[in-house]
């Protein structure tokens, strides 16, 4: 009977209900994305205005097994802290004992491995910073098309009658 609640919660359950039934504490106007919260969920703690996104996922204990047979009964654990207005991009990994301030936003695949600053941006694998939420804001300002709004087909042919010069190129 329990697998089949859990299976339940699964498929009908919106990822952050069951989040917060499995016991992440979890605050306002966030965006759950992900399933992949740890075998240890109350040991993660989300701020508020948090974008989680597919197939981030977090880890509250690692790599003990490899000393089980010299300790048996070895078990570590570290808790997570995300802080308020942070971006987790797709399947990011989140380590044990990270804390990551506000306003930060971390690029898809990251791998972090230390807690990171307020008003950071990091990347990669292990994740870096790779610079800050301010100067990001004030380049992007200048792509800003305002098409939040907008239907499907209004945004598309929108977006497809623009110049080149519009979009934002790496």
């Amino acid at each position: 009977m329990k697998k089949i609640k859990i299976l339940y919660r699964i498929i009908f359950w919106s990822k952050e209900k069951y989040a917060r039934k499995m016991g992440m504490n979890i605050g306002k106007d966030c965006y759950i994305e992900t399933r992949y919260i740890s075998s240890e969920p109350y040991l993660i703690t989300i701020g508020n205005n948090v974008q989680i996104t597919s197939d981030v996922r977090f880890f509250t204990h690692g790599g003990d097994w490899i000393f089980r047979s010299k300790y048996p009964h070895i078990d570590t654990f570290g808790k997570i802290k995300v802080g308020n207005n942070v971006y987790i991009g797709n399947c990011a990994l989140i380590m044990p004992g990270v804390t990551i301030g506000d306003n930060v936003l971390i690029g898809a695949g990251a791998v972090v491995t230390k807690s990171i600053e307020s008003g950071k941006i990091v990347g990669g694998n292990p994740a870096r910073v790779l610079g800050n939420v301010n100067d990001l804001e004030k380049k992007i300002l200048g792509f800003n098309l305002k098409t939040k709004k907008m239907n499907y087909k209004e945004k598309r042919n929108f977006l497809l009658s623009l110049q080149e010069d519009q979009f934002i190129k790496k």
